[in-house]
């Protein structure tokens, strides 16, 4: 961000509202123009939000304490900005993009306010390979050279802002090079040159999109069974796991950051408590990226914005982080944007709009909600690039509804746009039913795209998946049923859905994340269980009473279960799998 300031476009503020300043200038300004704040020994970062004649609304990222009636306000020319270049993988941001071990070292262990850094290192040097030649003809997102940044070859690529077509008159042989540095000499139409270095600058409320959106067509394996079989995530897709306090959620992000099958994972902390953030920022480094073998912080970035920090930075984050996963995006990579909670970006939302003195919706919060949340999620999708190459986004927030009220805004504004719904539930968690994903109320709108790319691999997949719902649902009722008249008072063949669609829980659905062999189910291994399961789901049972039938399946039930912990293809697990197949061939063959 540069702060290069714009000496025409001053004023002073006039009132205080919390974080909201009411600010007198003169010259010309813009919406959402970041200014400075100017006090006796520091500059306090804002953005304008609202203008009328010579009077601006501003919103300050930090603290407002100690700023008093005619404090100067400066504007820059200069909207909100990502710095996006090489280095930021493995990288740990605030909201603004600061880089907070810098910070820390500049400032102690505890942040002080005013305190801008460079978010990219100038000084360290970069390997520049030279891909474009002198004399071609390029436009914006065309690729000059390439540096090797964690293991992805970073495009180094012609500016996102520059419009229309240029020659490039020079450009650096290969060497080391710092990010400021002059790489490459572009001419426009007129003749004017233009230097280019590796750093470029975005709005990150814009969204950064250069190519054709296509369809969204590949599965995102994750490693959790519930997901992949259930309820499917597609890359370049949305989805959503709402759920209340102690569900799962930050799990399940932990989760799917760690095993989804994509190059790039970029988490978002919006207003989580600093605990959880923490404990990411430990463990991260130390765990094992199982498709590089490498540490998982070498695929990962962090914007860290936590319930302690400034209350107005909420929203910055969640557009600094989507910038960041649309810059790697138009290198071709799959990457993945997993937002820790959108329902504290909301209440950030609700509390500036409470400030302007906006008509209220719903609960209070802003008119406007469901289509800031429809614009975040809309910047996800496949990139067809012009090199034939394609690039996805995936999109994943988790929402935190009061008391599990999956009615109230945030929820239902999100629900309208995701394209998969993963709705944790507290009883399921109070039951230890991990993960704790609600299969009688989530959805997914990829199981057909989703199936035709695994029916290739297990024909009947799509006509499974459709079974073990229905499964599900007819055990839920019956289960409800035994509640008030017990095991007895219901038939035998009720039973038998019963105990598959616990099976089919116990067995396939609940994961062990502490066991190395449960923790992450490849596809692989999937379709060999489902195999499994669709024998026992398509057989006819018969039984003389209701033990014999509880019996069979508590044993056929330990058995599945027991082989999730076994190393897929061993002699164990094969062993476990025929003894399965002959206990549910002989009680089919009784049946006969």
């Amino acid at each position: 961000m540069s702060q290069k300031q714009n000496a025409s476009a001053k004023g002073e503020v006039v009132k205080a509202f919390g974080n909201l300043l009411f600010v007198k200038f003169e010259g010309h300004i813009r919406q959402g123009e970041v200014t400075f704040v100017e006090m006796e020994d520091l500059k306090l970062k804002a953005e304008v939000i609202e203008i009328n004649g010579d009077f601006a609304k501003i919103q300050v990222f930090e603290d407002t304490k100690g700023i008093k009636l005619g404090t100067t306000v400066s504007f820059t020319t200069n909207l909100l900005e990502a710095e996006l270049g090489p280095g930021l993988i493995s990288s740990i941001f605030d909201g603004l993009q600061n880089p907070l071990e810098d910070v820390a070292d500049a400032s102690g262990l505890f942040l002080q306010r005013g305190v801008y850094l460079p978010p990219l290192d100038r000084k360290k040097h970069w390997d520049f390979q030279p891909v474009a030649k002198e004399g071609d003809t390029l436009e914006k997102g065309d690729c000059l050279g390439t540096v090797l940044e964690s293991r992805f070859q970073h495009k180094i690529m012609v500016p996102f802002h520059l419009e229309g077509s240029y020659t490039l008159e020079s450009i650096k042989p290969s060497g080391s090079y710092s990010i400021e540095d002059p790489i490459a000499e572009l001419k426009d139409s007129k003749g004017a040159p233009i230097k280019v270095s590796m750093l470029q600058r975005w709005p990150v409320k814009i969204p950064l999109i250069h190519g054709k959106k296509i369809r969204a067509t590949e599965m995102m394996d994750t490693g959790l069974r519930t997901l992949d079989t259930q309820f499917p995530v597609v890359k370049g897709g949305t989805f959503c796991a709402p759920g209340p306090f102690g569900a799962g959620k930050t799990v399940l992000q932990h989760h799917l950051s760690k095993y989804s099958s994509v190059d790039l994972v970029v988490i978002v902390a919006c207003g989580e408590r600093a605990g959880e953030v923490v404990e990411v920022l430990r463990t991260f480094p130390h765990l094992v990226d199982p498709h590089s073998g490498e540490s998982l912080m070498s695929r990962t970035v962090i914007i860290c914005n936590t319930s302690s920090m400034p209350v107005a930075a909420r929203e910055a984050s969640v557009y600094m982080g989507a910038t960041i996963a649309e810059y790697y995006r138009q290198m071709g990579l799959n990457v993945l944007l997993l937002a820790d909670s959108t329902s504290r970006w909301a209440q950030a939302m609700r509390e500036m709009s409470g400030r302007l003195e906006e008509i209220p919706g719903e609960e209070a919060f802003p008119a406007y909600l469901g289509s800031r949340i429809a614009a975040f999620y809309e910047r996800s999708g496949v990139l067809k690039l012009k090199d034939h190459e394609e690039g996805s986004l995936t999109i994943g927030g988790t929402v935190s509804p009061a008391g599990g009220n999956f009615e109230e805004p945030v929820t239902q504004a999100t629900l309208a746009v995701v394209g998969a719904f993963h709705g944790l539930s507290r009883a399921r968690s109070d039951a230890r039913r991990y993960p704790a994903i609600d299969p009688l109320i989530s959805w997914s709108k990829y199981i057909h795209i989703v199936s035709g790319e695994l029916e290739e691999k297990l024909k009947g997949w799509g006509h499974f998946v459709q079974s073990a719902a229905s499964i599900l649902r007819e055990g839920d009722e019956i289960g409800k049923r035994m509640e008030v008249v017990g095991e007895e008072g219901i038939s035998i063949e009720d039973l038998i859905t019963y105990l598959k669609s616990e099976l089919y829980e116990f067995a396939y659905l609940q994961q062990n994340a502490f066991d190395k062999e449960d923790a992450y189910c490849p596809q692989k291994r999937q379709i060999g269980a489902v195999k499994i399961i669709k024998k026992i789901f398509d057989s006819n049972f018969s039984f003389n009473s209701h033990e014999e039938a509880r019996n069979y399946f508590m044993n056929l039930q330990n058995l599945l279960k027991n082989m999730n912990y076994m190393p897929f293809d061993s002699d164990n697990y094969e062993k476990s799998a025929q003894e399965i197949a002959d206990l549910v061939e002989k009680a089919s063959m009784q049946m006969a």
